[in-house]
């Protein structure tokens, strides 16, 4: 059964082997890492025991190569495997490899499966000494191997050499990364023994996805070069870098020995007498050497397996419903036939038109938890923002009372005025009103912003990606119909300021009376004094209207009035007082009490009026943006789409299909393809 675990992940990476590195399903595996030349080949080859991998200098592993060990004893191979050889000629029919990219094809020649792996390296690499993400898949079937699956990737280097690219080290890291990035990897960090190990790059990249050291187990190759009287005994006992999984040293060819074609078998027996005879290791001998590694790593596998796989079979379902759902999402391919695209098309505006008055009426589908959407940001707008914008204007703001003054004036003629001038009030709360035209069409400008805002997040959704020109084409319309009803709206805003301006309502219910602006203003100039003890009630101080004599009148102007300063610059002249005016007469004088009470009056009725018009604009004005812009475009959007855009003429430019959406759901298909394999095989265990 754990024998068949194994298999059963072998299957599964076969399974996913034609989606690339986007592989939805993180599937155990042992990753080996270390830096370039550290010895990582020959463990492989080691533990495979035969020679498969390229040989040479510099970076040789250039594609990741998953390979997967199947123990398949003698006599199962005897009857087809023995055919096959003995057509090839081949000595060994019980050990063969498979790549998955040339499937039925057995290589029963180990030197013909390296130069396999070197021709499809240079096929997606070239022969610039580059890398590429793509696996390559091999399997190997022997009756000497434990079953295992291993991933082999390009060792670590720091300075490019020859014609690799600048970012050489940037890219193999992030390959690396990539595969042991991922919780269900275990880490073969492969270090040379001869080297400090707190240089070593493997174990460097391994602490960083792994601080624990849980699932890195350390390789020290090398051993037999160390300088005598060192050993690793050290770093086996977890004294140095502990791993949690350990280390375990073993012994490789060397180079001569690779160039004059030394065994395996040979070498692992030479591995054996080493660590039994070393005086440091004899007796943790049953510990060291590739044997030993193979079982680990076979054991290690199969524990993580067991542990994993209710996992695995979850993240395949849910993976399956994913691109179900997104394939769903993309639909067929189109086809020439005019009835489908006009169906299509048809479909497509009568869904936004829907999906558009859903948002605008609170009944879209995917309602937001963390933010306002749609129709309730237009309601923000109309009763926060156009709401207190209005009430923050000032009613008297950039009016003075000299202004006032002077408009009290002007206003009365050649006759001074013996009441309230009504005529000043209506000027100059009229040009007051004027400025509640401006944030009435900033309101329209932000709801169309709204609006505008709405039909952009429905544009983002899979059937316009499908379809770009389709999708611009909506854009326009729907924009150049918007902005037409703006126009529309905004003329309804500003006659709504003017009806205001053209027409002062004095008699609204709301509206201060004159005599009640008078009394008021009189009661904070003139405030009752306290009665005096033993007064009779009720009773008043008469005043005399005639007190000053004329001559008083003429000197002893206290009162400086409108032309004081003009006057009392003319006295200084001492020259005749009949002069004409000067071109610009203004007013310059303090204000008499009379002034001052008629401009606290004027200013007391453009707040009180004021108010009203206010009230009325925060009521009429969102109402008016309902009636011309935001109902009339729910209503009227979709039978412009339908008389813009349905002409069966332009429908096939219209539905072509955007490159995106045509690759996207050809990787969709290839994946569900995948993950239904992937499902089969995991339910069968």
């Amino acid at each position: 059964m754990d024998e068949q675990l194994i298999k059963t992940v072998n299957k599964l990476q076969d399974a996913f082997s034609t989606v690339g590195v986007h592989n939805p399903v993180d599937l155990p595996q042992i990753v080996v890492i270390g830096s370039q030349s550290s010895g990582k080949s020959s463990v492989l080859e080691n533990i495979v025991g035969r020679d498969f991998l390229p040989r040479g200098t510099g970076i040789v592993t250039r594609r990741p190569l998953i390979l997967q060990l199947i123990n398949r004893p003698a006599a199962e191979a005897n009857g087809d495997a023995g055919n096959a050889s003995e057509k090839k000629g081949e000595e060994n029919p019980d050990e063969w490899g498979e790549f998955l990219h040339l499937p039925g094809k057995k290589f029963f020649n180990f030197d013909e499966i390296c130069d396999e792996i070197v021709n499809d390296t240079e096929k997606k690499t070239g022969k610039n000494l580059g890398i590429s993400p793509v696996p390559i898949n091999l399997r190997v079937f022997s009756p000497n191997v434990l079953t295992l699956t291993l991933v082999d990737l390009p060792g670590l280097t720091k300075v490019p050499v020859g014609d690799q690219p600048k970012d050489i080290e940037r890219q193999i890291r992030d390959m690396i990364l990539t595969y042991i990035t991922k919780p269900n990897a275990i880490i073969l960090a492969v270090t040379a023994a001869n080297t400090d190990l707190a240089n070593s790059d493997g174990l460097k990249m391994a602490r960083e996805v792994d601080p624990d050291g849980t699932r890195t187990i350390g390789v020290l190759t090398k051993v037999d070069l160390m300088d005598k009287g060192t050993d690793v005994i050290d770093i086996l006992a977890g004294r140095v870098i502990p791993l949690r999984l350990g280390y375990v040293p073993v012994v490789n060819r060397g180079q001569k020995d690779i160039v004059s074609k030394r065994s395996i078998k040979s070498a692992l027996d030479s591995e054996r007498n080493f660590f039994e005879s070393h005086s440091s290791y004899q007796s943790k001998a049953q510990y060291c050497g590739t044997p030993f590694l193979a079982r680990k790593l076979n054991l290690l596998l199969m524990h993580h397996i067991k542990i994993t796989l209710p996992e695995i079979k979850a993240k395949i379902a849910a993976a399956l419903a994913k691109y179900q759902g997104e394939l769903e999402q993309l639909g067929d391919p189109m086809t020439d036939a005019a009835g489908q695209a006009a169906n299509t098309t048809l479909s497509i505006i009568t869904e936004f038109c829907n999906d558009f008055r859903g948002a605008l009426e609170g009944q879209s589908t995917d309602l937001s938890t963390y933010e306002l959407s749609g129709g309730a940001r237009i309601s923000f707008v109309f009763h926060e923002i156009y709401s207190n914008g209005v009430k923050a204007i000032d009613p008297l703001e950039h009016v003075k009372d000299v202004d006032i003054r002077m408009i009290l004036y002007n206003s009365s003629g050649s006759a001074p005025s013996l009441f309230v001038a009504t005529s000043a009030f209506e000027r100059i709360v009229k040009k007051q009103i004027k400025r509640l035209e401006d944030p009435s069409l900033k309101c329209v400008s932000i709801t169309y912003d709204e609006l505008v805002r709405i039909v952009n997040q429905l544009l983002n959704k899979p059937s316009f990606k499908r379809f770009p020109q389709l999708r611009d084409q909506f854009n326009t319309v729907v924009i150049t119909f918007l902005k037409n009803s703006m126009l529309v709206t905004n003329k309804l805003v500003v006659d709504l300021v003017a009806m205001e301006q053209c027409y002062i309502n004095t008699g609204h219910p709301d509206f201060i009376s004159g005599q009640r602006a008078i009394a008021i203003v009189n009661d904070r100039m003139h405030p009752p004094k306290p009665q005096q003890p033993g007064a009779p009630q009720g009773a008043r101080q008469s005043v005399s209207i005639n007190e000053r004599s004329l001559d008083e009148e003429m000197n002893l102007p206290k009162d400086n009035g409108f032309f004081g300063s003009f006057w009392q610059n003319n006295k200084k002249k001492k020259q005749p007082v009949m002069e004409a005016p000067p071109p610009v007469l203004k007013a310059s004088g303090t204000l008499s009490d009379r002034e001052q009470m008629e401009t606290e009056v004027i200013k007391l009725l453009i707040q009180s009026y004021f108010n009203i018009v206010k009230r009325t604009a925060i009521d009429m004005v969102p109402k008016s943006i309902m009636l011309k812009l935001v109902d009339f475009a729910k209503e009227n959007l979709q039978r412009e789409l339908l008389k813009e855009l349905y002409n069966p003429e332009a429908l096939a430019d219209l539905l072509k299909e955007s490159e995106s959406t045509v690759a996207r759901r050809s990787e969709c298909k290839k994946m569900i393809d995948a993950l239904k394999k992937a499902d089969a095989i995991v339910s069968s265990v």
